[in-house]
């Protein structure tokens, strides 16, 4: 790698851990242009129907301050991440960009993104903390505004539970006892399944007991994919598929999407966007699940995990950046523009003034038996925790996949495979340029 890239990058993650004030420096303009005269922008998103939702801001807020946003479909996930990173390395990103959380360091270490604090900083009380802080990296800047969040949570048969005569458990032992319970009462059955195939869960599931896989400490970054929180679940699970008494199958399988329609299995943890994938997985079912806070690991936890959900930010190309801004706090702040993304977009939104309006008022279709479900839903969401996401996200998931994959396939050791994820992360930081410390 050349030397000037390397110092690039570590000059980054400095600006990371001492408030992005390099990234201050050069991300903010006066944007005076964007005061004086018309001023047209371009969003790239993935969001489904999101022209739909610009359309209401540009004929009305953007129409009376002379900002017209343009919308440019795009792929997501890393595809989008490669994509905005490439041409800002041209200097020519769009004003705009969605960018799920866990890519705001990659993104905010290659100078992509605009510290936005100044016009958008009065928007964080619209916002769980903890959702809040995925946008800010841990410091002073802002680099996005939240847009749409996964809280966890715990979904049930609610009709197989009475059967056998199971307890929605409410913490993680007694979530164990009652995979061993219906195992006993019923061989044939599983309680879950734990899945190798989407690293947000088990991401998610480690969040919520405490972990901070990635934090800075002066000019270096520090990994901790195998700290002690996130050892104490991979033990659990792995614990839990060895014995027998959960699934080891991947999700959103044939056979997984059966076993869940048929009852072979009657619990899902999953992320409060959980309803659209029963519709289709497990359409037989509809009406005989019920949703329940995430279990804790001790009695007087209150806290969940996230699984999902994306941001919109100002890039630091944008010329226009505090017009960019303003159109970023309206999207995921003003009440018509939210009841728009969810109608539109299907999302669930991060402001939590929004969580029981307009598109919430009334439970999803699939869950009509529980017609408390939105108001459950946001009472968890303001337990979410904080996150510690870094710069190669991509390659912690990757090893994931690859590592746990086989241990959940083989019932082997879940430890020596968080190690593989650690091992992989840290070695891949290190050839980037980025500064570590263990």
């Amino acid at each position: 790698m050349p030397h000037t890239k390397r110092r690039r990058l570590v000059t980054s993650a400095v600006a990371v851990a001492l408030g992005a004030t390099a990234l201050t420096a050069c991300g903010s303009g006066d944007d005076s242009k964007a005061e004086s005269g018309p001023v047209s922008l371009t969003y790239w998103t993935w969001t489904p129907g999101m022209d739909k939702v610009v359309d209401l801001w540009n004929k009305g807020p953007g129409k009376k301050d002379k900002i017209t946003v343009t919308v440019k479909k795009q792929a997501s996930g890393d595809t989008l991440v490669t994509k905005i990173l490439t041409a800002h390395k041209a200097k020519k990103a769009p004003d705009l960009v969605q960018a799920e959380y866990q890519a705001l360091p990659t993104l905010v270490s290659n100078d992509a993104l605009a510290d936005i604090s100044k016009e958008v900083g009065d928007s964080k009380s619209k916002f769980a903390d903890g959702v809040w802080q995925q946008t800010t990296l841990g410091t002073d800047a802002v680099y996005a505004v939240p847009q749409d969040i996964g809280p966890m949570m715990f979904y049930y048969r609610e009709d197989l539970f009475k059967k056998y005569g199971l307890k929605v458990p409410t913490t993680w032992e007694q979530f164990a006892e009652t995979a061993r319970a219906l195992k006993k009462k019923a061989p044939d059955k599983a309680l879950t399944t734990f899945s190798a195939n989407d690293s947000g869960l088990f991401a998610g599931l480690a969040q919520q007991a405490g972990a901070k896989w990635w934090t800075t400490s002066g000019d270096k970054w520090k990994v901790a994919i195998n700290d002690a929180a996130t050892q104490k679940v991979a033990k659990f699970w792995g614990g839990l598929v060895k014995e027998g008494v959960i699934d080891n199958q991947p999700m959103y399988q044939p056979a997984w999407n059966k076993a869940l329609n048929t009852g072979k299995e009657i619990a899902w943890v999953s992320a409060v966007w959980a309803p659209g994938t029963l519709t289709t997985a497990a359409p037989d079912t509809k009406g005989k699940w019920a949703m329940a806070p995430l279990p804790q690991w001790s009695l007087d936890q209150d806290v969940t995990g996230s699984w999902g959900g994306s941001s919109t930010a100002v890039t630091t190309d944008s010329p226009h950046q505090a017009a960019a801004a303003k159109f970023a706090a309206w999207l995921n702040t003003d009440g018509d523009a939210l009841n728009a993304l969810a109608k539109e977009g299907g999302i669930y939104p991060a402001s939590t003034s929004a969580q029981l309006s307009g598109a919430f008022s009334n439970p999803p279709a699939y869950f009509s038996n529980q017609p408390d479900f939105y108001t459950k839903a946001a009472d968890i969401a303001k337990t979410t925790a904080p996150s510690a996401w870094g710069p190669n996200v991509n390659v912690a998931y990757a090893t994931f996949n690859d590592a746990f994959g086989a241990a959940a396939k083989s019932k082997s050791d879940f430890g020596a495979a968080l190690d593989k994820m650690q091992d992989a992360t840290v070695a891949d930081m290190k050839k980037q340029g980025f500064g570590v410390s263990q």
